[in-house]
């Protein structure tokens, strides 16, 4: 085997990790399942209410960008909690720093959807 059929194999093997570690994310992790949720009740909205393509870019930006932190939070969670399962001072503030970094996605995809729906509602 080559080189490069060795490199296309590890590509794959990385896409069905990356699939694996997505379908658990939205199957079984509660953070992740309410975000997708309000994803989808923002993208019907949209459709709705007919936002422009460039406000399009901005939601699903926003939307990514929600998913991507509570995916990356979660990861540091269950790290932090395999490193040191019962309470520990230090590792709580990790976690919180971390869910923070999440809650200010949070914020910013909220300014952005006031900015694209508060005009169009009023």
């Amino acid at each position: 085997m080559n080189l490069e059929s060795n490199f296309i194999l590890n590509r794959i093997k990385a896409v069905k990790y990356a699939a694996k570690g997505f379908w658990i994310l939205i199957t079984s992790e509660k953070s992740i399942i309410a975000q997708v949720i309000i994803a989808i009740i923002m993208t019907i909205f949209g459709f709705i209410i007919q936002i422009s393509a460039t406000e399009w870019m901005f939601q699903i930006f926003a939307i990514g960008l929600v998913l991507v932190a509570e995916s990356l939070n979660t990861a540091i969670e269950k790290i932090a909690d395999f490193i040191h399962p019962e309470y520990h001072k230090k590792i709580g503030t990790i976690k919180d720093i971390s869910a923070g970094a999440a809650f200010f996605a949070a914020i910013f995809a909220v300014i952005i959807g006031f900015i694209i729906y508060i005009p169009k509602i009023f």
